[in-house]
């Protein structure tokens, strides 16, 4: 009797990528130049925003190249403590001093 083999298509395995970039923060950051050109209605701000669209989109490409998954990684990273004391279990009833 074979082991029954069931192949992993790369197209069900890709990161969710945009323009290079992690997708909701490339839209976001599309979203932000936009309302930065489009609402303030300035020369100014509309060359800030447009540099700021490309600088940032070069930035968020370079991040995707290191790592597709830099985003979810850093998030997961900010729910941690900053430091988990030792214990012997969970239910154990820690006391200051020695004891």
């Amino acid at each position: 009797m074979n082991l029954r083999t069931i192949p992993i298509r790369q197209c069900g395995n890709r990161p969710s990528l945009f323009m290079g970039g992690d997708r909701e923060l490339v839209m976001f950051l599309g979203l932000l130049s936009a309302i930065l050109v489009f609402a303030a209605q300035d020369w100014l701000a509309a060359l800030t925003g447009i540099v700021m669209w490309f600088l940032s989109l070069k930035g968020l490409r370079l991040m995707a190249k290191s790592d597709p998954y830099m985003r979810a990684v850093y998030l997961r990273h900010r729910t941690y403590q900053r430091y988990y004391p030792a214990r012997s279990t969970p239910f154990r009833q820690n006391k200051r001093g020695y004891e």
